[in-house]
């Protein structure tokens, strides 16, 4: 009887290790909210409090510790302006060297006082065209014809005007001047202090309210963001997509790094990413 207990122990240990180990999200780019940027970006009155309150553990937005140290990575928010087009990039530093972009938020200006709003997530990180949106919904009763009933009702989602919200009326002020981050790798706010990741099924839980009036999209909608954003995208050799939908990081140590080219069979494995966690 003791032995089958034992092995039974045994077996449960292994399964909640194996659990534990197989926590990661299918895109390590999931471990950044886009839905729950767009909540804060909404929130903020400028684009350095929105990179401050990004980087807060409390908003329960980023779990990202692409340069695999043990430590949630500092995420940098710079602007790219050209006519009525506005590119907010997120990204980070994986060490003195290298930098990944994480995300674009697009702005284009449609009319006197209207605005469209989408944010993407980088192809390295992210499924292909992983876009997120505001949405507004409303609710239509349509009659059924014969009998008492009521009729059934069809909720309808529309496009939101982002115009009013204080960060873009920011942007397309008079003075605005174009916002850079003023902080590298190893040079962070006195405010921040890093944490470690938590496990992935945990963070989506956390950042679950985020998603309720924000969500995915396959429809792009804002013609001229991409064309002024892929000049100037920043992505690390470090950072590799492999075609099985998982991305993987090769350590530096912060040293050079080789180029690592992506295999063309899909089993092929790179050095994986750290599965770090807690709770």
């Amino acid at each position: 009887m003791k032995k089958i207990t034992t092995l039974f122990f045994i077996v449960l240990g292994i399964t909640i290790g194996s659990a534990q180990e197989n926590d990661n999200p299918e895109f390590t780019g999931e471990n950044f909210s886009l839905e729950g940027a767009l909540a804060l970006f909404k929130k903020a009155n400028s684009l350095e409090e929105f990179e401050k309150m990004i980087n807060q553990e409390d908003n329960n937005v980023n779990n990202l510790d692409l340069n695999d140290d043990g430590n949630i990575d500092y995420i940098n928010v710079d602007a790219i302006k050209e006519s009525n087009t506005h590119v907010i990039v997120l990204s980070t530093f994986l060490n003195e060297n290298e930098k990944q972009d994480i995300a674009t938020i697009g702005i284009e200006k449609t009319g006197n006082e209207e605005a469209t709003l989408q944010m993407e997530g980088d192809e390295e990180l992210y499924a292909t065209n992983t876009i997120a949106e505001p949405f507004d919904s409303s609710d239509k009763i349509e009659k059924t014809k014969g009998g008492p009933a009521l009729g059934e009702i069809t909720t309808t989602s529309r496009l939101v005007n982002v115009w009013f919200w204080p960060c873009v009326r920011f942007v397309y002020a008079p003075n605005y001047v174009i916002w850079t981050s003023p902080y590298r790798f190893g040079f962070h706010p006195r405010w921040w202090k890093p944490w470690r990741p938590f496990r992935y099924s945990f963070f989506y839980s956390r950042s679950a309210p985020h998603r309720v009036y924000y969500h995915r999209t396959p429809n792009r909608r804002l013609v001229f963001v991409k064309k002024i954003y892929i000049p100037k995208r920043r992505y690390s050799k470090i950072v590799v997509h492999h075609n099985k939908h998982s991305t993987v990081v090769v350590k530096s140590n912060n040293r050079k790094v080789k180029d690592v080219k992506t295999p063309k069979k899909s089993n092929v494995k790179v050095v994986k990413h750290s599965k770090r966690g807690r709770r």
